[in-house]
């Protein structure tokens, strides 16, 4: 009997040690907090999901430096260019309804487009303009094919100054700059266009078909163009360099108008203006991974969501997107201009969020991203 006893508490006293001494399994936040405490990386949110939930959400670091404040999970990020996939789902609605074609011209909508040339030569002595084969298509301002310029000349000093009516007026009224659907330039002229044939076609305000359509029943609440008070406090800094290279410095959003809850002089951006959180954007992608589909409502014809993340530039251009999305073999998503990014990877049915506010990093703090990105597929990927 003592024999027995001695053996019993033997192999108890061994599982416990294992028990104890047992690795703790690798978290996301254990692998971005090295980037944090070298002041490489002010603060970021992970996460990962599959078409059903959240696989895991972390939160690592600082949303405010100087006052301490530690980022958390319900941080809210201006997510910049990710609002582009966003406004061309909306467009994509419209065409599953049957009220536009993606090869409508958009002089068919928007008759101020009517006459449009391109510049066909150029230098420091004259401009040559020449009629276009075809006038641009909706399909070409998704993916970036139009001509049409990055901005127009009078959206200065920022990108939330005009109505999107006269933001829209205004590249009517300047010429193409290639002829469309010949070269790839990365355009906010494009998509906000596209987004202004959603008011045309919808007679309804481009913010409020989007807020109706998408936000509200995927129910992405913190997803705005304007947050409002008590949103504003949540909204994580932005950080750059300094001027050594060594450190963080913080820096406003300049391409928007302050305060963010103005409504008065602030206008809905659709190429660049929305702010979001990780779980809000993870809702967008879950729906996409899941084929339009998301807690049994459908929001997109999977022939949408084919359009949208098949690679729609020609062979001939380097540059590979869909329409609103960058487009890989097996993934799609977007980046913001303040280094937020998403990522579908249907392959592997995960959605990967990853949430910073960045105007550049010090060190390797560049590196993050990809050390979550490694992580996440490594642990949920297999």
């Amino acid at each position: 009997m003592k024999f027995k006893l001695s053996a019993i508490a033997f192999v108890s006293a061994l599982c416990l040690s294992k028990l104890l001494f047992a690795e703790a399994p690798v978290t996301s936040s254990a692998v971005l907090k090295p980037f944090v405490d070298k002041h490489e990386l002010a603060g970021a949110v992970a996460l990962v999901a599959d078409k059903n939930k959240v696989l895991s959400v972390e939160a690592v670091g600082f949303a405010d430096i100087a006052a301490g404040k530690a980022m958390k999970q319900d941080n809210i990020f201006w997510i910049a260019s990710q609002s582009k996939p966003m406004t061309a789902v909306a467009v994509m609605m419209l065409v599953d309804d049957g009220k536009i074609s993606l090869d409508d011209p958009i002089e068919k909508y928007l008759p101020e487009f009517r006459g449009q040339m391109f510049v066909a030569e150029k230098d420091n002595e004259h401009i040559v303009l020449r009629k276009p084969k075809h006038p641009i298509t909706i399909r070409e301002t998704l993916n970036h094919t139009s001509g049409l310029p990055f901005k127009s000349a009078i959206e200065e000093p920022t990108l939330d100054g005009l109505s999107l009516s006269s933001a829209v007026r205004s590249y009517a009224m300047t010429p193409l700059l290639s002829e469309p659907g010949a070269v790839y330039r990365y355009s906010n002229a494009g998509i906000n266009t596209a987004a202004r044939l959603i008011e045309v076609v919808a007679k309804v305000k481009y913010e409020d078909f989007i807020q109706q359509k998408l936000f509200d029943p995927l129910g992405m609440k913190d997803t705005t163009f304007w947050p409002n008070e008590a949103q504003s406090l949540r909204v994580a800094k932005s950080y750059r360099p300094d001027a050594s290279k060594t450190k963080l410095d913080e820096f406003p959003v300049s391409q928007l108008i302050y305060p963010l809850t103005d409504r008065v002089h602030r206008f809905p951006m659709p190429a660049g203006g929305l702010f979001s959180t990780a779980i809000d954007t993870s809702l967008f992608c879950r729906m996409l991974l899941n084929n339009g589909e998301l807690d049994g409502k459908r929001y997109l014809s999977e022939n949408a969501i084919h359009e949208l993340s098949k690679r729609q530039t020609p062979p001939t251009i380097k540059e590979s997107y869909g329409l609103g999305f960058s487009v890989s073999p097996d993934s799609y998503g977007h980046g913001g201009a303040h280094a937020t990014n998403m990522e579908i990877r249907s392959g592997k049915g995960l959605v990967l969020v990853w949430m910073v506010q960045h105007g550049g990093f010090p060190g390797e703090g560049g590196k993050a991203q990809g050390a979550f990105r490694n992580w996440a597929m490594d642990k949920f990927g297999k």
